[in-house]
């Protein structure tokens, strides 16, 4: 003989599956999300290597910011000396809005705050990875226009403030430096 159960035991077991099943519900639309993310970053900046797409998740770099990461070098070689000089600013703000950067999108906000605070090193190393990956993913004349393309606007910025009063080098040796190690990623 089997015993009845209790109403009140019943309500209670059927609440906590309901519990559970939602919370694997959550889990379920959550890596969901996660593999839309992955995917939409892969196309976004055509890498296909999971390392540097878990990198940038962790950097929470989205698909609507890539565009903002493709523009770090330009960012860092303003940093090279310290300070980001207002011409410097300006060169970078340009550059965002021939590629099409909306100076009241997301991305410029990005950009905005990357230039007054510097970004972290480990966001410039996860981009010399991300860029080998893009690179090679490409054919040899593709990825060779990719990087003077890179080189170019990078220099641009380097030169953008110039010497003291017109004179002396346009480049810094800082700036140089960074120059070199871009140099350097794009191989």
């Amino acid at each position: 003989m089997t015993a009845a159960l209790n109403p009140d035991a019943i309500q209670m077991e059927e609440a906590f599956f309901a519990r559970e099943n939602s919370k694997l519900l959550e889990k379920l639309r959550e890596e969901a999300r996660m593999h839309e993310r992955r995917d939409a970053l892969r196309a976004a900046l055509n890498i296909d290597d999971d390392d540097v797409i878990d990198a940038l998740i962790e950097l929470d770099v989205y698909p609507e910011t890539a565009t903002a990461f493709s523009l770090l070098p330009l960012v860092e070689v303003a940093w090279a000396d310290g300070e980001v000089s207002s011409k410097e600013r300006e060169a970078i703000l340009k550059a965002a809005g021939d590629r099409g950067v909306d100076p009241d999108s997301t991305t410029c906000e990005i950009l905005e705050n990357w230039l007054k605070h510097r970004p972290a090193p480990e966001m410039m190393e996860t981009w010399k990875r991300g860029i080998r990956a893009v690179l090679e993913g490409m054919d040899p004349s593709t990825a060779a226009i990719m990087k003077d393309g890179i080189l170019h606007r990078t220099q641009q910025i380097a030169e953008a403030s110039g010497g003291f009063l017109g004179f002396g080098s346009k480049v810094s040796a800082a700036e140089t430096r960074v120059l070199e190690e871009i140099k350097a990623a794009l191989g």
